[in-house]
């Protein structure tokens, strides 16, 4: 809800955009943090222009009429007359200067509407803008001083067309009219500026959850990365590292293990591919190809096996097609982060995974390989595998625990729901 003028945007609602002049140049100083600074006061619109015009001719008119009763009033003399006119001439010339001194002019109105007849337009004007550009405290005061001093006005100078009692009222009734006209004015400029602060809360509300939503992606990419990649490049590390340590190896076999890099490395840009696919188009990527599940297991086995881990498989589901995508999917994972850790930290032991669990049950998934025979190189990782992975059963609405067992080994168990 803004416009755009030049290099500078000004926050004006949408409906005034281009046509600026239909707002009071004190609501665009409000809408525009940046009119008022330097301490550059706003310009005045064509609507200002034209309202000050009208008040000025209504303050006029008024003046005309209070200067024709004072010339038919026999207690006012010529000279008081004349007087009387030039103080109302004053006093309308100063209306132009309203909303620079809306507070002054309303308290110097005060004492020359006591003395002058011809000055009442003026005194309404002014009081109007008070009501228009001040909180209701200073209205009050004013609004009050002046209908308190109307019964001393028509006592010192009464009416030669209506009784005093008519007089009084009809004045504190126009008084009362012109305040309420004013308060209706600034009501509703404040909700016009409040409807400015909801609108920027908004934008505000929606760049924070485009951030949130920014960042919850490139979480999101983390992880999947992580799970996903560094089992194949695990595998990588492994037959690169046969080779380099068995440069005299068989040709047979130094051909399996490049064609095992190979594939390893295809599949890698496969899960690439995969991981940026999901999080544009949900469960599949561009190209169709589904993300795996609980049914993949036994391919993830077998590949760790044709590696040369040693893993023993423990499926007691029925049927992992009916598994929930989801659930199949993270359980998938989790076993692929557990084979992972197991073939860094604990070679040549044997792991088993474990799969059971039915409808209204759950689906219990767990990991474990027992300790390693002798020293083990240090492998660089930091751990975060398997928090994405805790994150990930929480966000299931399951758990994931893992750490040392008994046998000096590790295991992993997760519990995921399965309704």
């Amino acid at each position: 809800m803004s416009t755009v003028s030049g290099d500078k945007q000004t926050a004006v609602p949408q409906f005034f955009a281009g046509r600026r002049w239909l707002l009071p140049s004190a609501v665009l100083n409000e809408l525009d943090p940046d009119a008022d600074r330097a301490g550059r006061r706003p310009r005045r619109t064509a609507r200002d222009w034209l309202v000050d015009f009208s008040c000025f001719v209504v303050a006029v008119t008024i003046g005309l009429i209070g200067a024709d009763s004072l010339a038919r009033n026999p207690h006012v003399s010529e000279n008081l007359a004349h007087l009387d006119q030039l103080i109302g001439a004053v006093a309308c010339g100063a209306v132009w200067l309203r909303r620079r001194w809306p507070l002054g002019l309303a308290v110097a109105t005060v004492p020359v509407g006591l003395v002058s007849d011809t000055a009442g337009g003026a005194c309404l004007i002014a009081l109007f803008t008070l009501a228009v550009h001040r909180p209701f405290r200073y209205v009050a005061w004013l609004g009050g001083i002046n209908i308190a001093l109307i019964p001393l006005y028509y006592w010192m100078r009464p009416d030669v067309d209506l009784p005093y009692l008519a007089s009084v009222v009809m004045t504190v009734l126009m008084v009362a009219v012109v305040v309420a006209c004013g308060l209706v004015v600034r009501s509703k400029r404040q909700l016009m500026l409040s409807l400015r602060d909801r609108a920027r809360r908004a934008e505000t509300e929606a760049r924070l959850r485009a951030e949130q939503a920014q960042r919850l992606a490139r979480e999101a990419i983390a992880r999947e990365m992580h799970d996903v990649l560094a089992h194949r490049l695990t595998l990588l590390s492994v037959h690169a590292g046969a080779l380099e340590f068995r440069p005299d190896a068989p040709q047979e076999e130094v051909a399996r293990a490049a064609g095992v890099i190979r594939e390893s490395a295809h599949e890698a840009l496969q899960d690439l591919r995969e991981i940026i696919g999901v999080l544009r188009a949900g469960d599949q990527d561009d190209t169709g190809r589904p993300q795996p599940t609980l049914a993949a297991l036994d391919a993830l086995v077998a590949e760790s096996r044709e590696a040369g881990m040693k893993v023993v498989l423990d499926t007691r589901v029925t049927d992992p097609a009916v598994v929930p995508a989801s659930v199949g999917r993270t359980a998938y994972r989790i076993a692929q982060e557990g084979l992972t850790n197991a073939r860094k930290h604990a070679p040549g032991t044997e792991v088993t995974v474990s799969v059971e669990g039915a409808p209204g049950e759950g689906l219990t998934i767990s990991v474990h390989n027992p300790a390693p025979d002798g020293e083990v190189a240090p492998v660089p990782g930091s751990g975060q595998g398997l928090i994405g992975l805790t994150e990930r059963a929480t966000l299931a609405g399951g758990r994931l625990e893992h750490g040392p067992e008994g046998d000096g080994g590790f295991g992993v168990r997760a519990w995921l729901p399965w309704g």
